[in-house]
């Protein structure tokens, strides 16, 4: 099993079929443990190896602060970052979907390890926005 970041296959082409609108659909981030297997196949959120703990809830967080806009030839959005409070579990990654277009699958994010927090704040702190956002297309 394994989490590999990747910009969803399914979510390039529901740009192309208008299925998504990044500003005004809700689009949430999920945790998940080492145990997932998430990549660029995967096309819907899914419960199977989501984080389980105190401050986390099933589905996660909706993203908030949407920003779309473009850096020379890049289109980018980009949110504010995510935030679970008071909480205590460990993470190895993230999936961005859309909880609006029936939870379509957006992007699959990799930490690179295991990440726990204990009676904390959990934050995943995006790339700035521009060339370098989270979910951009070169």
């Amino acid at each position: 099993m394994a989490i590999t970041q990747a910009m969803c296959t399914s979510f390039k082409e529901d740009l192309l079929q208008k299925e998504q609108d990044l500003d005004t659909d809700t689009i949430k981030i999920a945790l998940y443990t080492s145990s997932a297997t998430l990549d660029a196949t995967t096309t819907a959120y899914t419960t199977s190896n989501e984080v389980v703990g105190t401050g986390y809830t099933a589905g996660g967080v909706t993203l908030t602060g949407a920003t779309i806009g473009t850096s020379s030839t890049t289109a980018y959005v980009d949110f504010n970052d995510p935030e679970w409070t008071s909480a205590s579990f460990t993470a190895r990654g993230a999936l961005i979907y859309n909880s609006t277009a029936s939870n379509q699958s957006i992007a699959v994010l990799d930490f690179g390890g295991d990440f726990t927090v204990s009676s904390g704040t959990f934050r995943i702190v995006f790339p700035a926005a521009g060339a370098t956002a989270i979910i951009r297309l070169d």
